[in-house]
């Protein structure tokens, strides 16, 4: 099971938000490229990074950091965040990223969504971010009418190479992860899973490894690495054995 140490930018730095709230930030590093080389010299094997500022604003806003991230790296890197259209998407491919993540677009623009996985194969994911099991969108200041399985399922067969499910209540709460909708989700899907959300220790780690056979494939943690609650090292180890 792959663990991806998450990087999210705000004006040009590392932070966690609080419930995805931009005014519940706490700021961690102010050097997005260091961070990621740290990361990776502790042996992560991706990186998952989010231009929150481009979620609110539907364009990349962080593209200076995204950039000196990928090119400082020999790891793949996802991202999410602003991406809203195929020419960001081949933007960022072009640019160096692995794996574009699409969420407010796969809720507002399937045909959009449903096109890029067939153009870039493997290379596409799609997030689904739920409050109380509804959809958010637009950097989860939004939310829509549709539940998450729903939008899950519209997506079956369209070749995306992983759906990332969010707990926004779970989020950088500290409050342990929603390891059973995430479950009950993968569950109903052939797409792979990514579990994000809540990570807190190497116990939810375990929760979200026991589950693999549901189809969850990796975890997204992050506040919980930035305070030294989860020693990144360790916790590839668990998810190795």
């Amino acid at each position: 099971m792959i663990l991806f140490p998450a990087i999210d930018l705000k004006e040009g730095a590392c932070v966690r938000l609080l419930r995805g709230e931009m005014d519940q930030a706490t700021l961690f590093n102010e050097d997005p490229p260091a961070q990621a080389r740290a990361f990776a010299a502790a042996g992560a094997s991706w990186l998952h990074v989010v231009d929150l500022d481009g979620a609110f604003s539907g364009r990349p806003e962080n593209a200076a950091a995204v950039e000196a991230i990928v090119g400082t790296l020999d790891i793949p890197v996802q991202l999410g965040g602003g991406v809203r259209d195929e020419a960001t998407i081949e933007r960022w491919l072009t640019a160096g990223i692995a794996r574009v993540i699409l969420g407010t677009a796969a809720a507002r623009e399937p045909t959009l969504v449903k096109q890029a996985c067939a153009r870039w194969p493997g290379q596409i994911a799609i997030g689904i971010d739920a409050r109380d099991g509804a959809v958010a969108v637009e950097g989860w200041a939004e939310t829509s009418d549709l539940g998450a399985d729903e939008l899950a399922l519209r997506f079956e067969g369209a070749g995306a190479a992983a759906i990332i499910h969010t707990d926004i209540a779970r989020d950088g709460a500290m409050a342990g992860m929603n390891v059973e909708a995430t479950v009950a989700l993968a569950a109903r899907l052939t797409t792979p899973v990514i579990a994000s959300g809540g990570v807190t220790s190497l116990d939810d780690l375990r929760a979200v490894k026991a589950a693999a056979a549901s189809g969850i494939v990796g975890v997204i943690a992050g506040r919980a690495l930035y305070d030294g609650r989860i020693d990144l090292a360790a916790a590839l180890a668990l998810l190795d054995e």
